[in-house]
């Protein structure tokens, strides 16, 4: 890593400002062959903005250029940053001519890699700014923000600094059986390791809302035809989506939207109306209809009249069961709650009543586990230190200690003290040049 690396860090298109950053043991001297400050300046200070005349290819820019100093920035390297009009033209001239002078085109993720590697932040962390940066809904910028700020991290890593105060315990009798003469209580190593365990279990819990987090919530929206259903999608999305008649099929597959509640996403899906009757072609809308429902989260199933369409004996989602049309019908049945898509009535309690029913608040402090790697790595973890703990008394401790240094193994996979270099490249990949 002793080259210099550089990239465009602002997005591609025409903007106010552009920024181009360099990241290396030659940076700032690539950046004295390009940048005239205003005024007579014998050395550049760290973390100071100078106002200046930038060379591009072929032109010259006046922006302003920051350099911070190894190893205290991002990448715990010499980091030059040129801020200069956002013209696509511009930042790409000043991009070539850093090329130019020494340093070369970073790769995906390139910055944050080094960051990692310099110890600057975890792999865990890495990925929450990943999170964060391609986030689509609150939830998810807030929960990536705490992967971020290492919340998970900090977790682990005390979970780890446990886990090796009990291999060290391990390992003095295992080596030097003689040197105690009480010999190793292993009922408290038992407890000990039995807590850690619960410790870890309770951070695998999160993964039910941190999927929720990551994904969002699957609604579908299901009822027989002419009940409403792409009136109503359209109704709680705020814009027309589905195409709405008056003749039954016309809702021929599926149709999505997405609505944030609270900061949570939630996707709906206008299926096709569920009748026995139809032709070969409203026949297959009919079954990717069943499909959605049996893979949903949340049925809304809609009815005019109080007579509900059946649904897949495999659907596991909660239903709700809305009577629509309520400005010009008098609702009647079983029903939770009465709405009307062509007037708005009822659409706030309906969207009240859906996050009610997912049950998800985020906590303002709380880790949620949203990456699957981290949830997989967690239950790893868990299995081989209830096994050890099932074992405790049973097998020699040299086979105890398998179990615990495996523990220790899966859990340096989040953080990224043992995950291999394929692990590593997958989570810079997610990032874009420049970043």
């Amino acid at each position: 890593m002793q080259d210099c690396i550089a990239a465009i860090s602002t997005a591609n298109g025409t903007g106010g400002v552009a920024i181009i950053r360099l990241s290396g043991k030659n940076a700032l001297e690539i950046a004295q062959k390009m940048f005239k400050p205003n005024g007579k300046i014998k050395s550049f200070t760290p973390n100071y903005m100078y106002a200046g005349d930038i060379s591009g290819d072929g032109f010259t820019d006046y922006g302003y250029m920051v350099y911070f100093k190894a190893p205290k920035s991002f990448t715990g390297e010499d980091i030059i940053e040129f801020h200069c009009h956002g013209g696509v033209r511009i930042a790409r001239g000043i991009l070539k001519a850093a090329t130019l002078n020494g340093a070369r085109l970073a790769e995906k993720g390139e910055f944050t890699r080094r960051a990692f590697l310099n110890g600057k932040l975890s792999l865990a962390s890495a990925e929450g700014m990943a999170d964060m940066i391609n986030a689509e809904s609150l939830a998810l910028v807030r929960a990536g923000s705490m992967l971020y700020r290492e919340k998970l991290t900090r977790e682990v890593k005390k979970a780890q600094d446990d886990l090796k105060d009990i291999l060290a315990r391990t390992a003095v009798e295992i080596d030097y059986p003689e040197e105690d003469s009480d010999g190793l209580d292993l009922e408290e190593i038992k407890r000990d390791v039995c807590r850690l365990s619960g410790d870890i279990k309770k951070l695998i819990q999160t993964y039910s809302g941190g999927k929720r987090i990551k994904s969002g919530v699957t609604v579908a929206i299901c009822g027989v035809p002419n009940t409403g259903k792409s009136s109503l999608l359209n109704a709680l999305l705020g814009y027309d989506k589905a195409i709405v008649s008056d003749k039954a099929g016309t809702t021929r597959d599926a149709v999505e939207g997405e609505i944030e509640i609270n900061g949570l996403v939630y996707n709906l899906v206008d299926t096709a109306g569920i009748r026995e009757r139809a032709g070969e072609i409203e026949s297959i809308g009919i079954e990717r209809a069943k499909t959605a429902a049996a893979s949903a989260d949340i049925i809304i199933s809609v009815t005019d009249n109080g007579k509900y369409a059946s649904l897949p004996q495999n659907a596991c989602g909660a239903v709700i069961k809305v009577f629509n049309k309520a400005d010009c019908k008098k609702p009647c049945g079983d029903y939770d709650l009465a709405v009307s898509a062509m007037t708005g009535e009822g659409l706030e309690a309906l969207k009240t009543k859906l996050g009610e029913t997912v049950g998800f608040e985020q906590s303002a402090d709380s880790a949620y586990i949203v990456e699957q790697r981290h949830y997989e790595a967690l239950k790893r973890a868990c299995l081989s230190l209830e096994s050890a703990a099932e074992n405790i008394g049973l097998l020699s401790l040299d086979l105890i200690a398998v179990d615990l240094k495996d523990g220790w193994d899966a859990l340096g996979e989040i953080t990224g003290e043992t995950a291999s270099e394929e692990i590593i490249s997958t989570v810079f990949e997610k990032f874009c040049v420049g970043k």
